[in-house]
This record gives structure tokens, sequence and C-alpha cells, in this order.
């Protein structure tokens, strides 16, 4: 069996950056495929299936947005770490509402890209455990890391079902939008509240009016029982209309 962690696409049209990118992932021990332009990168990540998408906002031809929301529409859900040279909120929250994972701006330490990568392989994946977190209709399988409402299943980023996970641990619990960034995304010194938001917002469209999660004014967000309700078939897939 390869012992690799496995191949991670990097979609970068800066030959200097895409080749420090190579050299800190393959160091970590990824398999490294690098694609300059959007185009071939979905030709690519379509047919080697990788583990992770390190992609650039600013590419020739077909963007990194673009990419990403082809992907998402196309139900691949490979966890993506978008980069991009602007350090543009609007940008961001687009990359974020689309199935983004994270978020990084140019110029960043290639060792903070490894470690960020890792933290989304660890939560795409998990850690396996004998129980399931069940608060009302929701079940969450943290073995499978899947996720039904009413026995429907639903389609969740990675972030996402770990945000939902931490929040239905404790129901009933208020937690402050640092205290999610901390113990969800593992580094909340870098982003901010917005991410938390944008990322609530997603998963109260996806398990529709009677979610359950409350935003608590000046505080933060907690979650009760969510309430069964008919979904869309756009938000059970994962993909917002808005997006669409």
């Amino acid at each position: 069996m390869d012992a690799r962690p496995g191949l991670v696409v990097v979609v970068e049209d800066e030959r200097a950056i895409a080749d420090l990118e190579r050299l800190y992932l393959t160091r970590a021990g990824f398999g490294v495929e690098v694609v300059g332009d959007g185009d071939a990168a979905l030709a690519v990540i379509r047919t080697r299936r990788p583990v992770a998408i390190v992609l650039d906002v600013g590419l020739p031809g077909v963007d990194g947005i673009e990419l990403c929301r082809r992907l998402r529409a196309d139900d691949d859900w490979t966890p993506i770490i978008f980069v991009t040279a602007r350090d543009d909120e609007i940008e961001r929250l687009v990359a974020l509402e689309l199935g983004g994972d994270d978020y990084l701006t140019k110029p960043f330490s290639p060792r903070e890209l490894v470690t960020r990568l890792k933290v989304v392989l660890r939560r795409a994946h998990g850690v396996p455990s004998r129980h399931d977190i069940r608060l009302g209709t929701l079940v969450l399988d943290q073995d499978t890391r899947s996720a039904t409402l009413d026995g429907a299943e639903l389609t969740l980023t990675a972030t996402e079902f770990d945000l939902l996970s931490y929040l239905a641990r404790s129901p009933g619990r208020v937690f402050t939008r640092e205290q999610l960034l901390s113990s969800v995304w593992g580094h909340a010194d870098y982003a901010s509240g917005r991410t938390v938001d944008v990322h609530i917002a997603q998963l109260r469209a996806k398990l529709g009016a009677g979610s359950g999660i409350r935003t608590v004014r000046g505080v933060g967000y907690a979650i009760d029982a969510p309430v069964a309700s008919e979904q869309t078939t756009d938000a059970r897939s994962g993909v917002p209309r808005s997006a669409l």
C-alpha cells in the first residue's frame, strides 16, 4: 500500500509559487501535480481524483472561483484551499460560500500551507468513533462522516460537518465566533468572524428553515434540535441557489 498521504493538485499559474508549493508539499509526503490553468485543472482533477486541491483564484481561462463552482455542481467535494494575491473579503466569502474549505492570501508561508492542508484533511477524514451524534432527527455518523436529517442525506463539506458536529455535541450552548474558529478551523488568529457566518448560513440552507441553529446577538451561535422540513434539491446537494 502506498504510504504517501495522497495526491494534491496545485492549480497555480505563477511558476515560482507553484515550485515552492510543490517543494514543501512533497517534503510533507504528498504526491503533487501542478497545473497552470483552470481548463486543464478541471480535466486533471476529474481524472486523477486528488485528496485535496490548492487553487489559485486568478487563473487564465476558467478562474478558481468558477472551477470550484463546477466541481461542487458535479457533487465533487474534494477539499479546496484557495490562494489569492488579493485580500478581498467579498472574494473570500464567495469562495467559502461555494464550498471552499480554507483560504490563504499571498504572500504566505509554505509551511502554513502544509499545516492548513493537514488540518483540512483531518477534518475530511475525521477520527473514527463508535458514537453517532443525534439531535432530534439530525444524525451525524462520526465513522463515515455522513449526515442525515429526517432520514434524508445531507451533502456537507468537511468544514461544515465539523462545525455542525461541534455545535451538536453541546445543544443549547452558545459559542462565540472566536471559539468556533479556534475549535473547528484551528487557527482563529487568521480569519474574521465572517468566515463562521458564511458557514453557518450554508448549514442553515442545507438543514432548512427548522435548522435549530440560533444566532445570539452580540455573542455567537447555538443549536437546538432541528425540526424536519421539506428541503429543496439544491440545499440537499450542497450547492446554494445563489451559486447556480
